[in-house]
Protein backbone atom coordinates (compact mmCIF):
# COMPACT_ATOMS: atom_id res chain seq x y z
CA UNK A 1 0.00 0.00 0.00
CA UNK A 2 0.88 3.23 -0.61
CA UNK A 3 1.44 5.73 1.96
CA UNK A 4 -0.49 9.64 1.63
CA UNK A 5 2.69 11.30 0.93
CA UNK A 6 3.44 8.62 -1.83
CA UNK A 7 0.03 9.14 -3.41
CA UNK A 8 0.65 13.06 -3.27
CA UNK A 9 3.71 12.32 -5.17
CA UNK A 10 2.45 10.26 -7.20
CA UNK A 11 -0.85 12.40 -7.73
CA UNK A 12 1.48 15.52 -9.02
CA UNK A 13 3.62 13.48 -11.30
CA UNK A 14 0.80 12.41 -13.54
CA UNK A 15 -0.73 16.14 -13.48
CA UNK A 16 2.51 16.81 -14.74
CA UNK A 17 2.68 14.90 -17.02
CA UNK A 18 -1.10 15.51 -18.54
CA UNK A 19 -0.06 19.23 -18.77
CA UNK A 20 3.07 18.86 -20.32
CA UNK A 21 1.25 16.62 -22.98
CA UNK A 22 -1.60 19.20 -23.05
CA UNK A 23 0.92 22.19 -23.55
CA UNK A 24 2.90 19.80 -26.00
CA UNK A 25 -0.44 19.19 -28.25
CA UNK A 26 -2.26 22.79 -28.04
CA UNK A 27 1.20 24.44 -28.99
CA UNK A 28 0.60 26.63 -31.53
CA UNK A 29 -2.61 27.51 -30.43
CA UNK A 30 -1.28 28.48 -26.68
CA UNK A 31 1.63 30.52 -28.84
CA UNK A 32 -0.20 33.61 -29.01
CA UNK A 33 -2.12 33.49 -25.87
CA UNK A 34 1.84 32.95 -23.89
CA UNK A 35 3.09 35.93 -25.47
CA UNK A 36 -0.18 38.25 -24.62
CA UNK A 37 0.57 36.95 -21.15
CA UNK A 38 4.27 38.09 -21.40
CA UNK A 39 3.44 41.29 -22.98
CA UNK A 40 0.66 41.95 -20.48
CA UNK A 41 3.14 41.42 -17.91
CA UNK A 42 5.62 43.55 -18.97
CA UNK A 43 3.30 46.49 -20.10
CA UNK A 44 1.67 46.08 -16.28
CA UNK A 45 4.00 48.46 -14.40
CA UNK A 46 3.44 51.25 -16.40
CA UNK A 47 -0.40 50.27 -16.78
CA UNK A 48 -0.41 50.46 -12.92
CA UNK A 49 1.61 53.89 -12.38
CA UNK A 50 -1.18 55.31 -14.91
CA UNK A 51 -3.51 53.73 -12.68
CA UNK A 52 -2.31 55.31 -9.48
CA UNK A 53 -2.19 58.97 -11.55
CA UNK A 54 -6.19 58.59 -12.00
CA UNK A 55 -5.84 57.21 -15.43
CA UNK A 56 -8.72 54.60 -15.72
CA UNK A 57 -7.26 51.42 -16.36
CA UNK A 58 -9.22 50.58 -19.33
CA UNK A 59 -7.20 53.86 -20.85
CA UNK A 60 -4.11 53.02 -19.16
CA UNK A 61 -4.11 49.62 -21.03
CA UNK A 62 -4.99 51.00 -24.87
CA UNK A 63 -2.23 53.74 -24.25
CA UNK A 64 0.12 50.81 -23.58
CA UNK A 65 -0.46 48.42 -26.49
CA UNK A 66 -0.78 51.77 -28.59
CA UNK A 67 2.68 52.76 -27.64
CA UNK A 68 4.22 49.57 -27.90
CA UNK A 69 2.61 48.70 -31.70
CA UNK A 70 3.90 52.63 -32.56
CA UNK A 71 7.65 51.35 -31.45
CA UNK A 72 7.28 48.05 -33.85
CA UNK A 73 6.06 50.33 -36.63
CA UNK A 74 8.82 52.77 -35.97
CA UNK A 75 11.18 50.02 -36.43
CA UNK A 76 9.55 48.27 -39.23
CA UNK A 77 10.02 52.03 -41.10
CA UNK A 78 13.69 52.60 -40.30
CA UNK A 79 14.40 49.05 -41.82
CA UNK A 80 11.81 48.67 -45.05
CA UNK A 81 13.33 51.96 -46.62
CA UNK A 82 16.62 50.44 -46.15
CA UNK A 83 15.79 47.48 -47.85
CA UNK A 84 13.95 48.60 -50.21
CA UNK A 85 16.59 51.51 -51.32
CA UNK A 86 18.96 49.37 -51.36
CA UNK A 87 17.51 45.88 -53.29
CA UNK A 88 16.57 47.51 -56.78
CA UNK A 89 20.91 48.71 -56.41
CA UNK A 90 21.83 45.29 -55.85
CA UNK A 91 20.82 44.35 -59.41
CA UNK A 92 23.57 46.95 -60.69
CA UNK A 93 26.17 47.07 -57.96
CA UNK A 94 26.39 43.24 -57.54
CA UNK A 95 27.76 42.28 -60.87
CA UNK A 96 30.37 44.93 -61.23
CA UNK A 97 31.96 43.55 -57.73
CA UNK A 98 31.86 40.04 -59.15
CA UNK A 99 33.66 41.45 -62.11
CA UNK A 100 36.43 42.67 -59.87
CA UNK A 101 36.32 40.01 -57.72
CA UNK A 102 37.30 37.32 -60.84
CA UNK A 103 39.70 40.04 -62.22
CA UNK A 104 41.90 39.27 -58.45
CA UNK A 105 41.01 35.97 -58.25
CA UNK A 106 41.02 33.90 -61.66
CA UNK A 107 44.70 34.69 -62.00
CA UNK A 108 45.51 33.99 -58.26
CA UNK A 109 43.86 30.36 -58.82
CA UNK A 110 45.71 30.03 -62.14
CA UNK A 111 48.58 30.24 -61.01
CA UNK A 112 48.25 27.33 -58.57
CA UNK A 113 46.99 25.12 -61.43
CA UNK A 114 42.78 26.04 -60.81
CA UNK A 115 40.40 26.96 -63.87
CA UNK A 116 37.69 28.57 -62.24
CA UNK A 117 35.70 32.25 -62.17
CA UNK A 118 32.41 33.14 -61.31
CA UNK A 119 29.71 33.40 -63.98
CA UNK A 120 28.78 36.67 -63.94
CA UNK A 121 26.61 37.15 -67.15
CA UNK A 122 24.75 34.18 -65.04
CA UNK A 123 24.31 36.11 -61.59
CA UNK A 124 23.40 39.66 -63.62
CA UNK A 125 20.56 37.44 -65.21
CA UNK A 126 19.03 35.57 -61.61
CA UNK A 127 18.78 39.27 -59.97
CA UNK A 128 17.44 40.75 -63.29
CA UNK A 129 14.77 38.10 -62.66
CA UNK A 130 14.38 38.56 -58.97
CA UNK A 131 14.14 42.11 -58.92
CA UNK A 132 11.82 42.72 -62.37
CA UNK A 133 8.93 41.34 -62.64
CA UNK A 134 9.22 38.38 -60.49
CA UNK A 135 8.98 39.23 -57.37
CA UNK A 136 5.39 37.29 -56.65
CA UNK A 137 7.30 34.25 -58.04
CA UNK A 138 10.23 34.73 -55.46
CA UNK A 139 7.43 35.88 -52.66
CA UNK A 140 5.73 32.06 -53.59
CA UNK A 141 8.89 30.21 -53.72
CA UNK A 142 9.55 32.03 -50.39
CA UNK A 143 6.40 30.88 -49.01
CA UNK A 144 6.72 26.92 -50.22
CA UNK A 145 9.86 26.98 -48.30
CA UNK A 146 8.61 28.06 -45.20
CA UNK A 147 5.63 25.41 -45.28
CA UNK A 148 2.97 28.52 -45.59
CA UNK A 149 0.00 28.07 -47.16
CA UNK A 150 -2.75 29.93 -47.75
CA UNK A 151 -4.79 29.08 -44.43
CA UNK A 152 -1.50 28.87 -41.99
CA UNK A 153 -0.83 32.72 -43.80
CA UNK A 154 -4.19 33.76 -42.34
CA UNK A 155 -4.00 32.00 -39.23
CA UNK A 156 -0.39 34.19 -38.32
CA UNK A 157 -2.13 36.89 -39.55
CA UNK A 158 -4.76 36.59 -37.04
CA UNK A 159 -2.21 35.69 -34.50
CA UNK A 160 -0.65 39.17 -34.63
CA UNK A 161 -4.08 40.11 -34.37
CA UNK A 162 -5.03 39.02 -31.73
CA UNK A 163 -2.00 38.80 -29.52
CA UNK A 164 -2.54 42.87 -28.92
CA UNK A 165 -6.18 42.06 -27.75
CA UNK A 166 -5.71 39.45 -25.65
CA UNK A 167 -2.67 41.70 -24.05
CA UNK A 168 -5.76 44.52 -23.57
CA UNK A 169 -7.77 42.10 -21.84
CA UNK A 170 -5.36 40.46 -19.46
CA UNK A 171 -4.16 44.01 -18.55
CA UNK A 172 -7.91 45.36 -18.10
CA UNK A 173 -8.32 42.71 -15.56
CA UNK A 174 -4.88 41.59 -14.32
CA UNK A 175 -6.04 41.75 -10.50
CA UNK A 176 -9.21 39.97 -11.03
CA UNK A 177 -6.88 37.13 -13.13
CA UNK A 178 -4.24 36.79 -10.62
CA UNK A 179 -6.38 36.87 -7.63
CA UNK A 180 -8.24 34.31 -9.76
CA UNK A 181 -4.77 32.20 -9.96
CA UNK A 182 -4.05 32.96 -6.35
CA UNK A 183 -7.06 30.76 -5.57
CA UNK A 184 -6.03 27.83 -7.58
CA UNK A 185 -3.23 27.54 -4.48
CA UNK A 186 -3.99 24.84 -2.17
CA UNK A 187 -4.31 27.27 1.15
CA UNK A 188 -1.51 25.42 3.44
CA UNK A 189 0.98 26.83 0.39
CA UNK A 190 0.03 30.42 -0.35
CA UNK A 191 2.76 31.79 1.67
CA UNK A 192 5.38 29.94 0.68
CA UNK A 193 3.84 30.01 -3.19
CA UNK A 194 3.14 34.11 -2.64
CA UNK A 195 6.60 34.27 -1.75
CA UNK A 196 8.23 32.35 -4.43
CA UNK A 197 6.46 34.01 -6.83
CA UNK A 198 7.48 37.95 -5.42
CA UNK A 199 11.23 36.88 -6.21
CA UNK A 200 10.54 35.56 -9.55
CA UNK A 201 8.35 38.69 -10.12
CA UNK A 202 11.58 41.35 -9.00
CA UNK A 203 14.22 38.93 -10.88
CA UNK A 204 11.97 39.25 -14.18
CA UNK A 205 11.77 42.99 -13.30
CA UNK A 206 15.30 43.33 -13.34
CA UNK A 207 16.15 41.01 -16.39
CA UNK A 208 13.86 43.39 -18.48
CA UNK A 209 15.47 46.59 -17.44
CA UNK A 210 18.78 45.39 -17.84
CA UNK A 211 17.75 43.86 -21.30
CA UNK A 212 16.39 47.63 -21.98
CA UNK A 213 19.88 49.13 -20.86
CA UNK A 214 22.01 46.79 -23.13
CA UNK A 215 19.56 47.57 -26.60
CA UNK A 216 20.30 51.17 -25.92
CA UNK A 217 24.08 50.98 -25.50
CA UNK A 218 24.18 48.74 -28.62
CA UNK A 219 21.72 51.31 -30.41
CA UNK A 220 24.43 54.34 -30.27
CA UNK A 221 27.52 51.93 -30.17
CA UNK A 222 26.03 50.82 -33.91
CA UNK A 223 24.76 53.95 -34.74
CA UNK A 224 28.35 55.80 -33.74
CA UNK A 225 30.85 52.82 -34.90
CA UNK A 226 29.35 52.73 -38.59
CA UNK A 227 29.21 56.52 -38.84
CA UNK A 228 32.77 56.34 -37.90
CA UNK A 229 33.60 54.14 -40.95
CA UNK A 230 31.31 56.88 -43.10
CA UNK A 231 28.46 54.56 -43.91
CA UNK A 232 25.63 56.89 -45.49
CA UNK A 233 22.92 54.86 -43.58
CA UNK A 234 24.77 54.43 -40.21
CA UNK A 235 21.81 55.59 -38.08
CA UNK A 236 18.99 53.86 -39.01
CA UNK A 237 20.58 50.57 -39.37
CA UNK A 238 22.57 50.63 -35.90
CA UNK A 239 19.65 51.74 -34.29
CA UNK A 240 17.97 48.95 -35.75
CA UNK A 241 20.12 46.35 -34.63
CA UNK A 242 20.46 47.46 -31.38
CA UNK A 243 16.78 47.86 -30.99
CA UNK A 244 16.56 44.24 -32.53
CA UNK A 245 18.64 42.64 -30.17
CA UNK A 246 15.74 42.08 -27.79
CA UNK A 247 15.54 38.77 -30.31
CA UNK A 248 19.20 37.22 -29.89
CA UNK A 249 21.43 36.68 -33.06
CA UNK A 250 18.38 37.29 -35.24
CA UNK A 251 17.98 41.34 -34.16
CA UNK A 252 22.00 41.46 -35.00
CA UNK A 253 21.89 38.86 -37.73
CA UNK A 254 19.75 41.16 -39.86
CA UNK A 255 21.27 44.46 -38.98
CA UNK A 256 24.51 42.90 -40.08
CA UNK A 257 23.15 41.83 -43.20
CA UNK A 258 21.72 45.06 -43.98
CA UNK A 259 25.16 46.72 -42.97
CA UNK A 260 26.88 44.86 -45.46
CA UNK A 261 24.57 45.33 -48.56
CA UNK A 262 24.71 48.96 -47.08
CA UNK A 263 28.49 49.01 -47.29
CA UNK A 264 29.20 47.15 -50.73
CA UNK A 265 26.61 49.66 -52.41
CA UNK A 266 28.42 52.34 -51.06
CA UNK A 267 32.08 51.78 -50.65
CA UNK A 268 32.47 49.06 -53.37
CA UNK A 269 35.67 47.81 -51.90
CA UNK A 270 36.84 45.20 -49.76
CA UNK A 271 38.24 48.22 -47.15
CA UNK A 272 34.84 49.59 -46.37
CA UNK A 273 32.89 46.09 -45.89
CA UNK A 274 35.85 45.00 -43.59
CA UNK A 275 35.62 48.07 -41.49
CA UNK A 276 31.93 47.44 -41.35
CA UNK A 277 32.60 43.33 -40.07
CA UNK A 278 34.90 45.08 -37.84
CA UNK A 279 32.38 47.13 -36.14
CA UNK A 280 29.68 44.65 -35.58
CA UNK A 281 32.47 42.37 -34.29
CA UNK A 282 33.77 44.37 -31.32
CA UNK A 283 30.11 45.04 -30.85
CA UNK A 284 29.05 41.46 -30.91
CA UNK A 285 32.10 40.58 -28.06
CA UNK A 286 31.09 43.47 -26.17
CA UNK A 287 27.63 42.69 -26.30
CA UNK A 288 27.75 38.83 -25.56
CA UNK A 289 30.75 38.96 -23.14
CA UNK A 290 30.55 42.06 -21.08
CA UNK A 291 27.20 43.79 -21.48
CA UNK A 292 24.96 41.14 -21.47
CA UNK A 293 26.52 39.45 -18.56
CA UNK A 294 26.95 42.39 -16.49
CA UNK A 295 23.81 44.53 -16.90
CA UNK A 296 21.28 41.07 -17.52
CA UNK A 297 23.25 38.23 -15.64
CA UNK A 298 24.44 40.30 -12.63
CA UNK A 299 21.08 41.91 -12.05
CA UNK A 300 19.16 38.78 -12.14
CA UNK A 301 22.00 36.98 -10.17
CA UNK A 302 23.33 34.27 -13.36
CA UNK A 303 27.44 34.22 -13.31
CA UNK A 304 28.25 35.34 -16.85
CA UNK A 305 29.43 31.59 -17.81
CA UNK A 306 25.91 30.71 -16.70
CA UNK A 307 23.96 33.29 -19.05
CA UNK A 308 26.48 32.12 -21.89
CA UNK A 309 25.45 29.29 -21.02
CA UNK A 310 21.70 29.04 -20.76
CA UNK A 311 21.67 30.70 -24.22
CA UNK A 312 23.04 27.62 -26.08
CA UNK A 313 21.74 25.26 -23.55
CA UNK A 314 17.95 26.52 -24.70
CA UNK A 315 18.42 27.50 -28.36
CA UNK A 316 19.80 23.89 -28.22
CA UNK A 317 16.02 22.35 -26.66
CA UNK A 318 14.11 24.12 -27.54
CA UNK A 319 15.39 26.41 -31.08
CA UNK A 320 15.08 29.85 -31.82
CA UNK A 321 11.78 29.94 -29.03
CA UNK A 322 14.35 28.97 -26.32
CA UNK A 323 16.79 31.48 -27.25
CA UNK A 324 13.99 34.31 -26.37
CA UNK A 325 13.23 32.91 -23.53
CA UNK A 326 16.64 31.42 -22.09
CA UNK A 327 17.15 34.46 -19.76
CA UNK A 328 13.84 34.54 -17.98
CA UNK A 329 13.39 31.27 -17.65
CA UNK A 330 17.39 30.87 -16.27
CA UNK A 331 15.62 33.55 -13.59
CA UNK A 332 12.88 31.85 -12.82
CA UNK A 333 14.66 28.38 -12.42
CA UNK A 334 17.23 30.38 -10.00
CA UNK A 335 14.71 31.58 -8.09
CA UNK A 336 13.67 28.01 -7.65
CA UNK A 337 17.28 26.61 -6.54
CA UNK A 338 17.47 29.24 -4.38
CA UNK A 339 14.39 28.45 -2.61
CA UNK A 340 15.65 24.28 -3.02
CA UNK A 341 18.86 25.29 -1.52
CA UNK A 342 17.44 26.37 1.49
CA UNK A 343 15.02 23.68 1.87
CA UNK A 344 18.13 21.04 1.44
CA UNK A 345 20.37 22.69 4.49
CA UNK A 346 17.49 23.14 6.83
CA UNK A 347 16.35 19.25 6.00
CA UNK A 348 17.49 16.18 8.39
CA UNK A 349 19.45 15.10 5.56
CA UNK A 350 21.91 17.70 5.58
CA UNK A 351 21.93 18.06 9.32
CA UNK A 352 22.80 14.26 9.91
CA UNK A 353 25.79 15.23 7.02
CA UNK A 354 26.86 18.15 8.65
CA UNK A 355 26.77 16.50 12.03
CA UNK A 356 28.47 13.42 10.84
CA UNK A 357 31.51 15.72 9.62
CA UNK A 358 31.51 17.89 12.91
CA UNK A 359 32.05 14.15 14.29
CA UNK A 360 34.88 12.90 12.05
CA UNK A 361 36.49 16.25 12.64
CA UNK A 362 36.52 15.83 16.38
CA UNK A 363 37.60 12.60 16.50
CA UNK A 364 40.62 13.47 14.18
CA UNK A 365 41.94 15.65 16.60
CA UNK A 366 41.44 13.66 19.69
Amino acid sequence: MLTESQRHALLWLVLAVAAWWGVSVLAPVLLPFVVAAVLAYALQPAVAWLAAHRVPRALGAGLAIALLMLLLLAVAFIIVPVVTQQWPLLREQIPALLERLNAWLVPLLQRHGIDLSIDVDGVRALLRRMVSGHEDQLLEHVLASLRIGGSALLALLGNLVLMPVVAYYLLLDWDAVVARSAALVPPAWRSSVGRFLADVDAVLGQYLRGQLLVMGIMAVFYAAGLWLVGLQLAVPIGVFTGLAMFVPYLGYGIGLVLALLAALLQFQSLGGVLLVVAVYAVGQVVESFFLTPRLVGERIGLHPIAVIFALMAFGHLFGFVGVLIALPASAVLLVAVRRLQVLYVRSPLYRERQAAAGAGRAGQED
